[in-house]
């Protein structure tokens, strides 16, 4: 740094650097009323903020786990949909908490992280979603020069799960207990659905943004082509690309849907509800709410066919289903709207396995010599 003496009395306190985009050299300089020890320590300061600025310089050797995720939030704001980064907010929130949100991130190391992670007490499978995300979070820091070093990450294993095949054994119902359960629900309407749901193998939040004009009776399809995100109250697109699929409508699901068309018809008189261009609405008028009818299927389900099950159960029940009636899973994968049928052989590996059984024990029961 060096100063000059302007005209009026004042001094320009000058520094050069060099813009490593570039390489050229570059000046700086403030102006101020005196040359003192202080003002030459206030202007180096000042020239220094400067430079620093001028480079753009957004990597800092001290960042907290706090700093990375604040830029991290502003960035998914820009880029992800409204369930996702409300989803990795409050993921985040998680991940100040265990592994603390002073920490330096670029201190950070895998012994220290699944150390931490194992301190919570979470299940393996929680663990893992946590471990999914905070590598992503690492990565996009790495990648916008936030974080100098995320060599450790491949250090992070996966912590030890149960397999996917076995958790979710009994995530589905027999072609029995679902009769049970359907003769059992009181509620009409809730019934219907249960059957729509069922038939169609759609999600449940699929199934909430459908509109009248969505339903083809003609061509015999059920277009599906946005979801419903009831944690910000928005139609949004669906999961995957694949999920933008139309679902044949098979002479049943005809019927189901004719009979819920009928139902909200009732809902309408009953309420005294203007037209509605949904095809399922609640009672005051406005989209169905996941919690409202998961809560119902759990307390029925539990009473009676004596375990609890979910909303998505019943999407796989109708995988498993028509997997017993022969059809090839690679259909049954475009049906559900999977991206690959890699990720349906997976879930429904214990299905197939069942059918296996029923055939070995039909070819024990015969005599070919």
């Amino acid at each position: 740094m060096w100063i000059e003496e302007t005209k009026n009395g004042k001094f320009k306190f000058v520094e050069r650097y060099t813009d490593y985009m570039t390489g050229k050299t570059k000046k700086v300089s403030v102006t101020l009323d005196k040359n003192t020890a202080q003002s030459r320590k206030t202007a180096q300061k000042v020239l220094n903020e400067k430079i620093d600025q001028a480079l753009g310089k957004t990597f800092k050797k001290e960042i907290s786990l706090k700093d990375l995720i604040d830029e991290y939030r502003i960035d998914q704001e820009k880029t992800v949909k409204k369930a996702t980064y409300r989803r990795n907010y409050h993921t985040c929130n998680a991940f100040m908490r265990i592994l603390g949100e002073n920490t330096l991130v670029d201190k950070l190391n895998a012994k220290y992280v699944r150390d931490r992670f194992l301190a919570t007490g979470k299940e393996p499978g929680s663990l893992n979603e946590y471990l999914t995300r905070f590598k992503a979070m690492m990565r996009w820091g790495y990648r916008n020069d936030l974080v100098s070093d995320i060599s450790f990450l491949n250090k992070l294993e996966p912590f030890k799960d149960v397999p996917h095949k076995v958790k979710i054994q009994d995530k589905y119902l027999e072609s029995e207990e679902l009769r049970t359960l359907l003769d059992g629900m009181a509620d009409d309407t809730w019934r219907t659905v249960t059957k729509f749901l069922v038939m169609s193998g759609v999600r449940f939040g699929e199934f909430a943004a459908l509109e009248k004009s969505d339903i083809d009776y003609d061509n015999n399809v059920i277009h599906i082509t946005k979801t419903y995100d009831p944690n910000n109250n928005i139609v949004t697109t669906p999961k995957t690309i694949c999920s933008v699929r139309d679902v044949y409508m098979q002479d049943e699901l005809k019927a189901v849907c004719k009979q819920l068309h009928s139902q909200m018809l009732r809902r309408r008189l009953v309420y005294s509800l203007p037209d509605n261009k949904l095809f399922f609405f609640s009672p005051d008028g406005e989209h169905i709410h996941y919690y409202a009818y998961n809560k119902y299927l759990k307390e029925n389900s539990a009473k009676l066919i004596g375990r609890t099950i979910t909303v998505h159960a019943l999407r796989h029940t109708h995988a498993s289903l028509l997997l017993e009636k022969g059809i090839p899973i690679e259909t049954i994968s475009r049906r559900l709207g999977h991206e690959n049928s890699k990720v349906t052989k997976e879930i429904y590996l214990h299905v197939t396995e069942k059918l296996k059984e029923k055939d070995n024990e039909k070819i024990a029961s015969i005599s070919i010599i």
